[in-house]
């Protein structure tokens, strides 16, 4: 038997949401399948996200905002990796991730890649953009 595995996003500040319709709207072929909220009089805000689950480019992703304040969040020793088949698609994501972000490394050729890039995005993931 296969195991399945699935990214699972978990955010701090109650934007779970946004960051997800963020994604998908980012990567054309994406959707959202299925969005669990918090309810009235329990330990999370109302109406946050217990758990959600999409599709970007048909990759499965859960995502959820955490009601606990923890020690730790997103790092850049794990990112996600986007292949990019064409440079105005690199340049697009590019740009739309690391608006209000970081980057890490811009936009260039480093010997290993014609064009790559390494951003933070506004929720604090991580995302290395190459061209195919």
């Amino acid at each position: 038997m296969e195991n399945q595995i699935t990214t699972f996003l978990t955010f701090q500040e109650n934007n779970a949401e946004e960051a997800m319709n963020f994604y998908v709207r980012l990567f054309g072929s994406s959707k959202i399948t299925e969005v669990k909220r918090h309810g009235k009089g329990g330990p999370a805000k109302e109406g946050s996200i217990m758990i959600a689950r999409f599709e970007l480019n048909g990759k499965p992703f859960i995502c959820s905002d955490s009601y606990v304040k923890h020690e730790w969040t997103f790092s850049p020793a794990i990112s996600l990796y986007v292949e990019c088949r064409t440079a105005g698609e690199l340049d697009k994501l590019f740009h739309e991730l690391s608006e209000n972000g970081k980057i890490y490394m811009p936009l260039d050729n480093y010997g290993f890649s014609q064009k790559f890039g390494w951003v933070e995005d506004r929720f604090g993931v991580s995302w290395q953009l190459n061209l195919q």
